[in-house]
């Protein structure tokens, strides 16, 4: 059984924290969402919230609606892509953590080859 000490050297070899908190804080609202909703979620400061949302947006994975004085967050085509793959390599991680057996697909790819 692997320890929890390997389990956050893991995380930390593929994932930050925070950025990836707040990915999937955003994948999992079912509405544009507020920057405090996801500093709330993400267990981060809202000024560290805002400088990470302003990368993202940079990079076309967000992308904001001002309203008046409220800006709402949502993802973008390629930010869903990257929050659901970002999804489905945490519950990986947490697969070999736990050493639960390999995913049953695999056999099934070998028996078509």
């Amino acid at each position: 059984m692997k320890s929890e000490n390997n389990a956050s050297v893991l995380e930390e070899l593929f994932l930050r924290d925070k950025p990836a908190r707040i990915l999937l804080g955003l994948k999992t609202a079912k509405e544009s969402v507020y920057a405090t909703i996801l500093s709330k979620e993400a267990d981060c400061t809202y000024s560290h919230t805002i400088k990470i949302l302003n990368i993202l947006e940079n990079l076309g994975i967000i992308k904001t609606e001002k309203k008046g004085r409220i800006k709402k967050v949502m993802l973008t085509d390629d930010g869903w892509d990257i929050a659901h793959n970002l999804e489905a390599m945490i519950k990986k991680i947490q697969q070999i953590e736990t050493g639960k057996p390999k995913n049953q697909n695999k056999k099934k790819r070998q028996k078509k080859q």
